[in-house]
């Protein structure tokens, strides 16, 4: 799961040597923290946060089928 997620992250940005996702998992539930380039961070978020919302949205679907909680939070 969390190389579906460094994969799409990827393809958004420009300096995707710069992208780290991190992972904390717990018994019902899992935490990505993605970070990215201070200038690709808008890039990762979109407009009214519309990306991030659709990545997030991507994440839950695979997770629905370990019935898990997902949550993707962006930092710079």
């Amino acid at each position: 799961m969390d190389e579906l997620l460094t994969f799409l992250v990827k393809a958004l940005v420009s300096d995707a040597e710069s992208v780290q996702v991190e992972k904390t998992e717990s018994e019902n539930e899992i935490v990505f923290r993605v970070t990215v380039a201070e200038n690709d961070i808008g890039k990762v978020i979109g407009k009214n946060g519309k990306t991030a919302s659709s990545l997030r949205n991507i994440m839950r679907s695979v997770a629905a089928k370990e019935h898990k909680k997902v949550f993707v939070k962006f930092e710079d």
